[in-house]
């Protein structure tokens, strides 16, 4: 196995920079330990903090080393998050966490989805979409709900997961929590080069559905100031945000929900003709839900219950623990095979039956089930593809969401993940607030009969996801993988990389990946053909002949973004000692104490 595993570290520290080294003639330097592609992991031991940005690490160590919980400091980095990277989240977004309590030793979950407009039926929704196909604002062949506009917009949850998170754990005012991100928002910082090449992507994203979109100029005043997106390195502010931070930080809760925020967003809904209202924020809570695992080669993934897709991920694992992958060079075309197999079937399964559980009764017993996972995994060919029979639709764009984790230094754990959905959401920035309204509500299904078809007060089908790895009965790690339908997956190729080939965090995570997308999903549950194998150029070229030979569609992409963004954060039960990894793919960083 140790051979194995050598053969397979030195493909990868050959190839994954082969892009680089052809444009520049240079490739990668050397390293006295590990692999010589990826660096050290951090280490600590007082409190740890990893997320996509390193000012919003450094944030939620400042309220670490205040007295805060790592919940108090979760929130603040998630808070400055908003501020620094809206490209993939912010609070008219939605949240989901895992919190592994030391002191009662357990992990809470908490599903913080919003609903759609209780006022709107069906039966409006579909004549909504067909007055925009006539007055030429969708194409005539436009199907499911709109990406951009009002349509798609569902309730934020984000705020309302604060409070609840904070309210059990939380060790700080929220004003105290709170401050950092509005004292960045009102004087500014300079924007970092992955989260401004995201600016300039989403301009142009709001420039090409701009007939979707009520009303933009909020949008523009707030983030492309003359219609020009901030660069890299350029300083960024948000007053508008600084202030309903602020307010949040003063009035509660009820400010987001019932108060001063809540009637400036309910004025602008009523503004551009949106459907959803005041009653439909005041009516918003979130949701504390029990986490399931299933066990992998000593390890045990969690992931919360649908609405989400974790489960998908728990589905792959049962699939893959009927063949041993440790058989198996990690790069080998067999690996990858089983794995994107596992893929195909967990989604398709997923598409017919993952829905808001207050409106659909899910076997889900069965789906995580041995028996299942051997049913399924008969299906499997070792040579060639399944051929699509529900088994291509994509979730969402390029790591459109933001995953953070934290650990303090009583070894609370918090994996948190947030987002607005397709990039920084609908379009739609409520007057004077300074944050955009997520388009969650694209997700539902307008397929007659679907468990996920749209409803008034409903909560959508929703692919963030945050992990949590136990290791026997002990808390281990901290982790996610934002973006789409890449997370499900993702979560299964670091767990395989930790677990069956021995790769410490930060290379469990700097390793070539693969993204399999198209296939079913709970939006729109049909599908036509295979979709497309993205891989890494990590990935050796023998393997990707191999993988085409088998069936696969394989194309070689060097632009990361699709591969998503990793976190993570390990404690040892016996030392306290903390290990971190972050994501290179992204602008993030891991500080610890």
């Amino acid at each position: 196995m140790k051979n194995s595993r050598t053969r397979w570290l030195a493909t990868v520290s050959t190839t994954l920079f082969a892009g680089i080294a052809m444009a520049q003639e240079l490739g990668p330097g050397a390293r006295p330990v590990g692999a010589d592609w990826s660096r050290s992991p951090v280490m600590s031991v007082n409190g740890m903090a990893a997320t996509a940005q390193p000012l919003a690490s450094n944030i939620a160590i400042d309220v670490l080393q205040a007295g805060g919980s790592a919940v108090d400091a979760a929130v603040a980095a998630n808070a400055a998050l908003g501020l620094m990277e809206p490209t993939g989240n912010g609070i008219g977004g939605d949240l989901f966490a895992i919190i592994w309590d030391p002191k009662t030793n357990q992990l809470h979950g908490y599903n913080g989805s919003g609903r759609s407009p209780m006022g709107r039926s069906l039966d409006s929704l579909k004549g909504a979409i067909a007055a925009m196909k006539a007055e030429g604002k969708i194409p005539e062949d436009y199907v499911g709900i709109p990406s951009h506009g009002s349509l798609s917009v569902t309730v934020p949850g984000a705020v309302d997961g604060w409070f609840a998170m904070h309210e059990r754990w939380g060790r700080l005012p929220m004003a105290d929590v709170l401050a950092g991100p509005i004292k960045y928002a009102r004087d500014g910082f300079p924007l970092s080069p992955v989260i401004a090449a995201g600016f300039e992507g989403n301009r142009k994203r709001f420039e090409s559905v701009a007939p979707m979109i009520e009303e933009r100029e909020n949008a523009t005043k707030t983030y492309f100031p003359g219609n020009v997106a901030p660069r890299a390195g350029e300083i960024f502010k948000n007053p508008d945000l600084a202030r309903t931070l602020s307010a949040l930080a003063t009035e509660g809760r009820s400010a987001f929900y019932e108060g001063s925020i809540a009637q400036a967003m309910a004025d602008y809904f009523e503004t551009i003709g949106a459907d959803l209202t005041l009653n439909d924020l005041k009516a918003h809570a979130g949701e504390w839900v029990e986490p399931r695992g299933v066990e992998y080669h000593g390890f045990t993934l969690y992931e919360l219950p649908p609405n989400g897709q974790g489960f998908a991920a728990l589905m792959m694992l049962n699939i893959l623990k009927q063949i041993d992958l440790r058989e198996f060079d990690r790069g080998s075309a067999d690996i990858f095979h089983y794995m994107v197999e596992a893929k195909r079937l967990a989604f398709e399964s997923m598409a017919g039956t993952f829905a808001d559980p207050a409106f659909s009764k899910m076997p889900i017993d069965e789906l995580l089930s041995e028996a299942y996972a051997k049913r399924q995994f008969a299906r499997i060919r070792p040579d060639s593809v399944i051929e699509p029979e529900y088994l291509a639709v994509p979730l969402e764009g390029e790591g459109d969401t933001t995953y953070l984790t934290v650990v303090d230094g009583d070894g609370m754990m918090v994996s948190l993940i947030q987002s607005n959905y397709r990039g920084m959401g609908s379009g739609l920035v409520p007057t004077g607030l300074g944050f955009m309204l997520q388009d969650r509500g694209e997700l539902f299904s307008l397929e007659d009969g679907h468990p996920n078809i749209y409803a008034p007060g409903k909560r959508p089908f929703h692919t963030i996801i945050p992990a949590f790895l136990m290791k026997g009965d002990q808390p281990f790690m901290s982790y996610g993988l934002m973006g789409g339908g890449m997370q499900p997956q993702g979560h299964v190729q670091v767990l395989v990389n930790i677990a069956d080939f021995g790769m410490n965090l930060q290379e469990a995570g700097d390793a070539a990946r693969f993204l399999h997308d198209g296939g079913s999903s709970p939006d729109e549950g049909i599908a036509t053909d295979y979709g497309t194998l993205f891989v890494e150029p990590g990935v050796s070229e023998e393997t990707v002949d191999t993988l085409r030979a088998r069936g696969h569609k394989v194309r070689v992409d060097d632009t990361a973004g699709k591969f998503g963004g990793y976190q993570a954060i390990s404690r040892d039960p016996k030392t306290g000692v903390l290990i971190g990894a972050t994501e290179m793919r992204k602008d993030g960083t891991v500080v610890g104490y």
